[in-house]
């Protein structure tokens, strides 16, 4: 088939790396600029370096919504079009425009966490899976009948950079056995149950500030999605902001003031937290490692000397 694909950072990468290596032929690339956004910049390999690299054309645009785009789509005379990690919607003059239509790779269960940042919003909401999957793309956000779904478990120490690393490397094999079945005839295309449908913004360093009424178990799982190199969740120590790289469960209950410094446990040091932590019958945050915004990285025990004083989520 003749492929004309739409795809950004690392899955787009993926994508086009799969498409290159299949029987298919990519006759265009669409990409979006280079961005300065804090979340772009990471996992940011170049789908149009790949791309150049093998000799298909580039076309750069931040929207899809120009004559000059749909005249150029139509003038490759596509079969398919691949999309995964594109930005902005695709209007259905370009998603409905090849024989095929479109297929977009997005990277949760849908219809589960439909829109942005999904294994960093899974991992925070404490699924037990995450994965890829491979649907139609229609109107809807997300929303489209799904040919093909692959997932991993996610473990109890899992990062959300773990968890990119593995789903990532489902993307090719993903891409490939889809557009195999399209070209054979044999996709078996399933609509969605959208009773069960979840959508989630994109994250923005607001969302990695550390809300201390949270409980240890949810602040334990915020941190572990907020991995290196994501930008760490964070909170203020006497006015300065602190990032926290390594954190755990206490393994005693605590009670007090959510945020209160209160006692070394192990190799680390208990932060209160949970809107009902006066109770003494929650777990407290066992805080390891921290990063100040020098980006010097302390042990905890090493950093807070005494303890007292409070964890605050502004300065």
């Amino acid at each position: 088939m003749r492929v004309v694909m739409f795809g950004y950072q690392t899955w787009g990468h993926r994508t086009l790396q799969a498409l290159l290596d299949s029987e298919h032929e990519v006759v265009l690339v669409v990409t979006h600029p280079v961005s300065d956004h804090v979340y772009e910049k990471i996992w940011s390999d170049s789908v149009a370096e790949l791309a150049e690299k093998h000799g298909v054309p580039v076309l750069l645009r931040e929207r899809p919504d120009d004559a000059e785009l749909i005249e150029a789509i139509r003038d490759t005379r596509p079969d398919i079009i691949v999309a995964n990690n594109w930005r902005t919607w695709l209007p259905p003059e370009i998603f409905d425009l090849p024989p095929h239509g479109t297929l977009n790779v997005h990277d949760s269960l849908l219809p589960a966490y439909a829109g942005f940042s999904p294994i960093i919003w899974a991992l925070i909401n404490g699924e037990e899976r995450v994965g890829v999957t491979a649907h139609r793309m229609d109107p809807e956000l997300d929303a489209g009948e799904i040919l093909l779904q692959r997932s991993v478990t996610v473990g109890p120490a899992d990062t959300a950079t773990d968890l990119f690393h593995r789903t990532v490397d489902l993307i090719g094999p993903i891409v490939t056995e889809s557009l195999d079945l399209i070209a054979s005839g044999e996709a078996r295309w399933v609509p969605q149950d959208r009773t069960r449908a979840s959508f989630f913004h994109k994250r923005s360093i607001e969302d990695s500030r550390i809300d201390w009424t949270w409980s240890a178990e949810e602040l334990e799982r915020l941190i572990r999605a907020q991995s290196d190199p994501y930008p760490n969740a964070f909170t203020h120590h006497r006015g300065q902001r602190i990032r926290i790289v390594s954190a755990a469960v206490s393994e005693a209950c605590y009670g007090g003031t959510p945020g209160r410094i209160f006692i070394r446990e192990g190799d680390g040091v208990v932060i209160v937290a949970g809107a009902d932590a006066r109770s003494g019958k929650r777990r407290g945050l066992l805080v390891r490692r921290l990063r100040t915004e020098d980006g010097t990285e302390y042990a905890a025990t090493d950093y807070f000397r005494t303890m007292g004083g409070y964890l605050t989520a502004r300065p």
